[in-house]
């Protein structure tokens, strides 16, 4: 977030030089309020289109991604977002790091991240079983993988036949 505020700043101070660079070529026939007028201006198209790029800048800075979920958000401070949302955060499965048991091949375990804009990325465990259409979080320390393949202490979600994730995840490994 420092790193975006600094380079709305030197974006602003950029353009309010061209505006100056301007008013002096001009020989003062500009008015002199366009010098703030332009840096505002700059800051402003800066932060709109960090905003807008995020999504895009994050699905390259993380190759082997499969987005399953984002969420796009509207709000008066922004006033664009209500003519295109902004996303401002997703969820994405690492489906280059997929994994199936020999033994279990209708059980895949895939890294789920979880990307929210100005925080760090946050990874989960997520073992997904194909064939029912569950999910187990391997969030604690108590959930042993045995020689079979199967869970041993974990607690098993429903989740609907149609969910992206559960497609990305299946179709991976």
């Amino acid at each position: 977030m420092l790193f975006e505020l600094i380079a709305a700043v030197v974006t602003g101070v950029a353009l309010a030089g061209v505006a100056m660079l301007l008013r002096w070529m001009s020989r003062g026939l500009l008015p002199k309020w366009i010098v703030p007028a332009m840096a505002g201006l700059g800051m402003l198209s800066y932060s709109i289109w960090s905003e807008y790029s995020w999504f895009d800048r994050m699905n390259i800075a993380l190759p082997g991604i499969a987005v399953s979920w984002k969420n796009e958000q509207t709000a008066f401070w922004r006033p664009w977002s209500y003519i295109e949302p902004v996303t401002t955060r997703f969820i994405a499965l690492d489906v280059r790091g997929a994994k199936r048991h020999p033994n279990q091949p209708g059980l895949v375990m895939v890294d789920v991240l979880l990307v929210s804009r100005w925080q760090p990325v946050t990874p989960v465990k997520v073992v997904y079983d194909c064939q029912n259409a569950q999910r187990a979080d391997l969030i604690t320390p108590d959930i042993n993988i045995a020689d079979d393949g199967s869970l041993q202490g974990a607690e098993w979600s429903k989740v609907a036949p149609d969910d992206a994730a559960l497609k990305i995840a299946c179709s991976a490994g």
